[in-house]
């Protein structure tokens, strides 16, 4: 793990690991990502006292943190390797890209917020980021000059997987999505790409995330 956390954390980031080991996660790397990573530094000020409470947060551009039991379970269910490439679909505050990259994985998120895009880059969080590379887009287009990747994430709820995301998804490769409408819980869903370019589905639970939009703005 490269991030050092802040001071004046420590005890809540490691209950908050704790709890997370008691709902389930059984990744030990996972859980020492989520430990190396001070949440506090990704969410508004007014919410640092509450950051490590497995809620999700209020953020800016009516986007929220992600709780961090789901930032936890959908890094566990992308079983990552090192050295792998990981395409992220929604940066937001950049929490979960943060998680990623201390698992030694090359990370391209993209972000069609400029608004978002641009916090992210004035906000002093260099550091947790050693090997992630933001872009600003319409995520639903992918970033083919990086393809294929070996994991996609969707951190925003689809109806349907676009198939230009598939299409960058390598031979046994994974692509993770919450899918369903807005408004109503989404399906937390692994595509499963093999050698032959066959992909399969498998459900993982019910989740609540903002939407994934077209376009960038």
């Amino acid at each position: 793990m490269e991030a050092n956390p802040s001071g004046g954390f420590g005890a809540q980031r490691a209950a908050l690991v704790n709890a997370l080991r008691e709902k389930g996660i059984r990744d030990e790397q996972v859980l020492l990502a989520i430990g190396a990573v001070p949440r506090e530094r990704f969410v508004l000020p007014e919410n640092s006292d509450v950051a490590y409470e497995d809620i999700a947060l209020p953020f800016v551009e009516g986007q929220t943190v992600s709780q961090p039991f789901t930032v936890a379970y959908q890094t566990e269910l992308l079983e990552l390797q090192p050295g792998m490439r990981v395409l992220e679909i929604g940066t937001g505050s950049g929490y979960q890209a943060a998680v990623l990259a201390q698992l030694s994985v090359s990370v391209y998120s993209i972000e069609r917020i400029r608004a978002l895009f641009d916090r992210l880059a004035g906000a002093g969080l260099g550091e947790f980021f050693p090997n992630v590379t933001f872009l600003y887009g319409d995520g639903n287009e992918g970033y083919p000059p990086a393809a294929p990747f070996d994991r996609i994430l969707l951190t925003a709820a689809a109806t349907a997987v676009p198939e230009t995301l598939l299409r960058q998804l390598a031979p046994d490769g994974m692509l993770l999505a919450p899918i369903g409408a807005h408004g109503a819980s989404q399906e937390m869903t692994r595509f499963e790409k093999d050698s032959r370019g066959n992909i399969t589905e498998r459900e993982f639970g019910s989740f609540r995330f903002v939407p994934l939009i077209r376009g960038a703005n």
